[in-house]
Formats: C-alpha cells, structure tokens, sequence
C-alpha cells in the first residue's frame, strides 16, 4: 500500500476497531483455553499446569499474531471485517518488533479489569486531536488503523470543455459597475456610430413661426406644435440612430458561468446528491427559523464527535462551493492535496474540486459535475 492509496482508505471508525479486537482476543482465548482443558481432561495434571500451558498457548499465538500484524497488516478479525494497520506516512507495514509491542500493550490492557485498559486506550483514539482516531497503542510504530473495504466506483463525469479561470475572491471584492438610471439620455457621442459619423445630417433649423396678425412676436413664446398637438421631432426618422444595446459587464459573465457550474458531494456513508441549495450536516441537523435549507444530511457518529448540527455548505452566486463550521465540538477539516486545514467557525471557505472535508469522523468529498 503507497502513501497515494494510503490517503484514500479513512480512517477506521471505532466501533469496528473495537469489534475486531474483541474477536481476535475470543479466538486466541479460546484456543489456549481448547489446549489447556486437552491437557488436563486427557494428561490428567492439576489446574495449576492446566493454568500454565492456558497461559504459554495465548503467549505463543500473541507471537504469532504480531509477525502478522508486522509484516502483512492483518490480524485474523481485522481480515476479515476489512481493517489494516499500516505507518500513516508511506503505507508500509509496521515491522515485527513495534507489532510485538502493540501486542503487548492491548494484552496488557485486556487482562481482567472490568474493561478500564481497553476503554482508556478508546479514548485515547477518540480524543486524537488530528482526528484519525489514533489511540497510544497505535503511536507504535506510527501506526493507523485504515478501513480498506472496497467502496463502489462513480463515474467519472467531467466537462472537456477549456474553462476560463477566474479570481473568484476578487470579484468578489470588486463593486459592481453603475447602471445609468432610467430616462437619463446617453452622452452625444454615444449615439453616432463610426460608419455614420461622415453621413450623419444635421437637425434641420427650426424657423420661429410668425406672430399673429395684430400682436408682437416673443422669442420665448410657447414651442412649435403640429396640427395635433404634438411637438415636432427635431431629427427626421432617417436620421436617429438607436442606441446600442447595453455592454455586457463583469458581474453578469460571472452570473452565467455560475449558472452552469454543477457541483456533487459524495460521503463516506454512501449518500451522494448534486447540491441544489444550503445543506446541513450532523448528528440530528435542524436548520434554524426561517432558514432556507434544500438538503438535511443525518450522519451517524460512532464515537460522537459529531455535533447536532455540525456544518452548512452551498453553492454561492458566483458558482462555488462554500463550506462553514458552525461551531461544533470538534471541528471541521479539508483535506486539500494531502494537507489538512482547519475551518474557522462561522467563516466560509472556497471548496475546489477534489477536496475532502472532514466533520468529525465521517467525510465528504467535492466533485465538479
């Protein structure tokens, strides 16, 4: 397994962690408890001996599980309920002599203690501030414990079209230009067009009427009138010139490239929807009054480090995905090219195609349709 396949197996939830160490444990148990009540019922020792060969038996097969575990990863329950634990760094296993320490240390701690060693080595894994449930017994070795049960491929749906790139933040910045109000007239030079500007015809002068018979002429008298009451235009018909329709500026381009901009999130649980609207994740999502919420994603957490309503992503007008924490217990993560950020509660951050986002343990990746 290299370090690339090794980022995209998660990290195994602690439940099932729990559930192959338990297994493991009940088999080894009882093969050493099948040998030694062999060699009392049928060599007729004492308990005592029974007692010793129970123990040199759970010994042997602790041997045997750890060069296991060192060299292949597996142990019999984590094969099959599809666990391994690999060094977090390159994928490789983690050699016998830390496989043999992290033997000793869980069997140190599944003595008869009503379950104290194992529960405090859980909760180390469950309060790993890196959030990969890596417990004391896993820092071994740089150990992790990863979940590599085959996950249903989807259908890989990209635009081969060239995309033009855009400083989204930018224009998010810039203001929007100003839009002349309605009936302002459009500058003189704004009506001529180049190929007219030689045939263009002048405005024919507008020659005073007389004055009526008997009265004196003003020349700020009343306007000219037609027949019908109407003023005369003052440019023949063959001579207006349209105005040209308005410029298509920066903010509407965004507009449009933010209305074919599709984006899909697939979680690790196995839901997957195109993003049509605010979403909400956690444990038991409500959305808050009079808030416009198009998709409520339930997620189960087994070691509830999901808060009840733990994140909300959407699509932004200018088409990308935004994603916020909204100030859960344990935080959100996006995992961009290997490296892991932290999001600040209550402020948005831009999603690129590819990232995954962790909301405590369970993860979402970003697709661009």
């Amino acid at each position: 397994m290299t370090n690339t396949e090794t980022g995209r197996f998660p990290a195994a939830d602690l439940e099932r962690r729990f559930t192959a160490f338990a297994v493991d444990r009940l088999l080894g148990w009882g093969v050493a408890a099948g040998v030694a009540a062999a060699v009392w019922q049928l060599g007729g020792t004492s308990v005592p001996v029974a007692l010793l060969v129970f123990a040199g038996v759970a010994v042997l097969l602790g041997i045997v599980t750890a060069v296991l575990l060192g060299t292949t990863g597996l142990t019999p329950a984590k094969a099959m309920l599809g666990l391994r634990v690999v060094r977090q760094f390159d994928g490789a296993p983690i050699g016998v002599g830390a496989a043999l320490t992290r033997v000793l240390v869980l069997g140190v701690a599944g003595l008869p203690t009503l379950g104290l060693g194992a529960a405090t080595l859980g909760w180390t894994a469950a309060m790993d501030p890196a959030r990969r449930r890596r417990g004391l017994h896993d820092r071994i070795g740089d150990a992790i414990v990863v979940d590599v049960r085959p996950r249903p491929e989807q259908d890989d749906v990209r635009d081969e079209q060239p995309q033009q790139l855009v400083n989204l933040t930018a224009m998010r910045l810039l203001p929007s230009p100003p839009t002349p109000a309605q009936g302002t007239p459009l500058p003189a030079v704004a009506l001529a067009r180049p190929d007219q500007a030689a045939d263009a015809v002048p405005p024919p002068a507008v020659v005073p009427a007389p004055a009526p018979a008997g009265g004196s002429h003003r020349a700020d008298g009343p306007a000219q009138t037609t027949p019908n009451g109407s003023r005369p235009d003052p440019l023949p018909a063959a001579t207006r010139i349209p105005a040209p329709p308005p410029p298509t500026d920066a903010a509407t381009q965004l507009r449009e490239a933010a209305a074919a901009t599709r984006w899909q999130v697939a979680f690790d649980t196995g839901e997957t929807f195109e993003v049509q609207g605010l979403a909400i994740v956690g444990r038991r999502p409500e959305p808050r009054p009079g808030e416009p919420v198009r998709h409520v994603v339930p997620l189960p957490s087994t070691d509830m480090s999901l808060s009840k309503t733990h994140a909300q992503f959407q699509v932004a007008p200018d088409g990308a995905l935004v994603v916020m924490d909204r100030g859960s217990t344990n935080g959100s993560y996006v995992v961009r090219r290997g490296m892991s950020r932290t999001l600040t509660a209550g402020r948005p951050s831009t999603l690129l195609d590819g990232d995954v986002v962790r909301f405590g343990d369970r993860t979402m990746t970003v697709k661009r349709l």
